[in-house]
């Protein structure tokens, strides 16, 4: 434990918002401030990941699915090469409206994803004219950029991984309206009122980030050598 809070601490994962923009939720996480700033209790945090981590592992070990989640550019790198190192869906971008409450519509659309990429690849796109061939390939480009990170997602995942749930309000009510656990990396400023595993940490900090994607990602890969 006292080794990840080093690596939190190095990360600048301590570092909160005003206590003025303090959520009531977040109180009992807020070890102190410093310079007007308040400063996360990592000891708590450290705890906090440890069980989301432990979660995590659960679900990979049943070979169930973990949604990552972040609109922050200073996300998107970090989200993506995490998600993709475990073959776990993701959402780096703008969140899909209806990607768990309107889970058939996503089907039609990553389905016709797989379908044109499948006859981009085998070379049946040359029965079509070059104009044709343009507007199907930037068809395929949009899709991909829209919906290429959930292409493998196999109907709901059995958990939501956000960062900044605050951000990432209208995913976090779809997953509660669908009954789907959701684990927050989320500062002083937000609500773990809704949130299952909520994880205090800096969530505006490309470092701190990577951190805590990392650790969760790194959970589902060991959980995954616990599958029978």
């Amino acid at each position: 434990m006292q080794e990840l809070i080093k690596k939190m601490f190095a990360a600048g994962a301590h570092y909160g918002y005003s206590k003025a923009t303090r959520h009531p939720s977040a109180e009992k996480f807020v070890y102190g401030t410093k310079d007007g700033m308040e400063i996360i209790d990592l000891e708590k945090t450290a705890q906090s990941l440890s069980d989301a981590k432990e979660f995590v592992a659960k679900l990979a070990a049943d070979k169930k699915q973990v949604l990552f989640v972040s609109s922050k550019p200073e996300a998107r790198d970090a989200l993506e090469t995490a998600a993709e190192a475990i073959d776990q869906p993701f959402i780096a971008g703008r969140w899909i409206g209806g990607t768990f409450t309107n889970l058939d519509q996503m089907k039609k659309r990553t389905g016709k994803l797989a379908d044109l990429k499948a006859k981009r690849d085998k070379g049946e796109l040359g029965k079509y004219t070059k104009k044709e061939q343009l507007l199907i390939s930037r068809e395929i480009e949009d899709l991909e950029k829209r919906f290429g990170g959930v292409a493998n997602m196999k109907g709901l995942p059995a958990a939501l991984f956000v960062i900044d749930p605050k951000a990432e309000s209208i995913a976090v009510k779809e997953a509660i309206k669908s009954q789907v656990p959701v684990i927050a990396l989320l500062n002083t400023d937000g609500s773990s009122e809704n949130i299952d595993y909520p994880i205090y940490g800096n969530d505006a900090n490309r470092t701190s980030i990577k951190l805590f994607v990392e650790e969760i990602a790194k959970s589902y890969e060991e959980g995954t050598k616990r599958q029978k």
